[in-house]
């Protein structure tokens, strides 16, 4: 439930103008400018004036009303406030005093007065249905749910029974563990009143419990009231999902999606949903039927974002890649605006491995969006894998320059910078470049582990690299590369019983997909004499060696296998 807002009254003050109680010829002329003013929306001026009024005539109850209006507007709270409550002593039966004084304890978060107002005022006016609308309001954001079923009652003895209400006290039973009355609630409801919305409810209520039948009996009668209702669309689609009837699940979730009652964010969360939990076999399975959902889902609004990013996103996880990349492409050209869509597009470049493309649609977006330097990270890493390292490096460098004086994004420049380095053999600018990251933050896991790394394999500084290497896993102690670093280093440093210890753990997050954290482990036990498991480690090694990553390995394994035979 909403508190009242100042906005949402607005219009609904500004509607009722009260006759002022002269004094004389001046107050009158004074109220009546004023009036004038306020209903054009100067309420200052308005204010200006009344405040002359009120000096002048302290018995004046409308002019005080007004004040209090235009103070609730300019946000003068404890003025308003007063001078409400002396129009209210002033005249006490007047209904729009009282009334704004409700509105002015709600919305200053004080729901307990505002009750306590609209309560009396009931006592006074018991026809007027809309208060009784405001204290459900009320009694909902004081968490009183016996009030707000009373207040129910009371409406529908005064207005008549209403689905809004029916729903309502459906909720309210619902939320309070009482499922059984609020169900019969329904029930009683849709026995003289037919609602597509209270069948679809009550339908949706009977699939919770796995009672499918009832529930498609009901969405069948929600659908007979209104054919193209999309909650009950949805729901009898997810009853023949559930029986496995899936012919008719495909069917009914077609007529959802092709359903101009539903809307396109619906949709989406339906499309959405459907994708993430059904089982990969399932996907391939039907992919033919889900293609066709999909084509519908789209023909709804083949320009939406949403819609094309959804779609873009399952076209490339079914391995479409070429339509996948029409949907971000349409999308990056339709919102050239769109931050993240130029982000997706980008994405998806990279997955594409289309380098050339990068490097352009990179600069283009930098040139668009001059404060995200992510636009010339990515065109870095476009060169990067072009094997263009020193342009690589100049797109670092670009953002060191551009971005002086943002922390995390020339850490993670110099960090770039340094691994590039050491791709070109210069280790003495990649370390002074890492040093300049670390600088800006010592404690960062990345940087750290690479630096270590780099070090430990020219044997330089051991000391330092061990350091290192220790503070990067305590700051990540589950990454599987800063684990092997830590490792391999206290190998070389012949510490090969603790760096088992690391390559263990190493093993439990991810390391056995990595070909040359597996080599290492297995160095590492056939170093403590543990030859049979380093023969495992080392086949694993293997496997995942496809690349070549490790070009030495298989001879290098031969030589180690040849001396545990001698």
């Amino acid at each position: 439930m909403k508190k009242f807002a100042i906005s949402a009254i607005a219009a609904l003050i500004s509607a009722f103008i009260l006759p002022a109680a002269p004094d004389n010829a001046e107050t009158d002329a004074l109220l009546v400018d004023a009036v004038s003013l306020y209903n054009e929306g100067d309420y200052a001026g308005a204010r200006d004036r009344l405040l002359s009024l009120t000096s002048l005539s302290g018995n004046n109850d409308a002019s005080f009303y007004y004040l209090g209006l235009c103070d609730f507007y300019l946000g003068n709270l404890e003025d308003a406030e007063r001078s409400l409550k002396r129009a209210v002593s002033l005249d006490s039966g007047n209904f729009w005093y009282r009334e704004r004084l409700a509105v002015l304890y709600a919305a200053t978060s004080r729901p307990e007065l505002a009750v306590e107002v609209y309560e009396e005022l009931l006592k006074d006016f018991p026809k007027n249905v809309n208060l009784y609308y405001s204290l459900v309001s009320l009694y909902g954001e004081l968490g009183k749910p016996d009030s707000i079923l009373n207040t129910l009652a009371e409406i529908d003895a005064v207005a008549g029974k209403s689905e809004m209400v029916a729903m309502v006290r459906y909720n309210v039973l619902s939320q309070t563990g009482k499922e059984e009355e609020a169900f019969a609630s329904l029930e009683e409801f849709n026995r003289d009143y037919t609602s597509a919305q209270v069948l679809s409810v009550m339908g949706d209520a009977k699939l919770s419990r796995y009672e499918d039948s009832l529930a498609l009996g009901y969405y069948g009668d929600a659908l007979a009231c209104e054919p193209l209702y999309a909650p009950a669309l949805l729901g009898k689609s997810e009853v023949y999902r559930m029986r496995r009837d899936y012919p008719r699940f495909f069917e009914a979730a077609g007529e959802f999606l092709a359903a101009g009652t539903a809307g396109t964010e619906e949709k989406t969360r339906y499309v959405t949903s459907l994708l993430q939990h059904s089982d990969p076999n399932f996907i391939r399975n039907f992919l033919p039927h889900l293609d066709t959902l999909m084509s519908v889902y789209r023909s709804c609004a083949p320009n939406d974002s949403t819609v094309l990013q959804t779609a873009g996103s399952y076209y490339y996880a079914t391995e479409r890649q070429i339509k996948a990349g029409e949907c971000f492409s349409k999308n990056r050209n339709l919102y050239p605006e769109s931050l993240s869509a130029r982000l997706i597009y980008i994405q998806y470049l990279v997955s594409s491995r289309n380098w050339t493309a990068l490097l352009s649609e990179s600069e283009q977006g930098f040139g668009d969006f001059p404060e995200e330097a992510d636009f010339l990270k990515m065109k870095s890493f476009a060169f990067y894998n072009l094997q263009d390292y020193p342009s690589a490096i100049s797109e670092y460098e670009r953002i060191v320059a551009g971005f002086p004086g943002d922390k995390g994004v020339l850490t993670d420049a110099y960090a770039g910078m340094g691994d590039l380095y050491h791709l070109l053999g210069n280790s003495a600018k990649a370390y002074k470049t890492y040093e300049k990251a670390l600088k800006l933050d010592s404690s960062n896991a990345a940087v750290l582990n690479n630096y270590a790394y780099y070090l430990c394999l020219e044997g330089r500084n051991m000391k330092k690299a061990e350091q290192m290497s220790r503070t990067a896993v305590e700051k990540e102690p589950d990454n599987a590369t800063y684990l092997d670093t830590l490792g391999w280093i206290l190998y070389l440093r012949g510490q090969c019983k603790e760096a088992k210890t690391h390559f263990k753990r190493a093993m439990l997050y991810g390391g056995k997909e990595e070909a040359t954290i597996l080599d290492h482990y297995a160095e590492v036990l056939y170093a403590l004499g543990d030859f049979d498991l380093a023969k495992v480690y080392w086949n694993m090694a293997v496997s995942k060696n496809k690349g070549g990553e490790i070009p030495d390995l298989e001879s290098r394994i031969e030589e180690r296998m040849s001396s545990i035979r001698k």
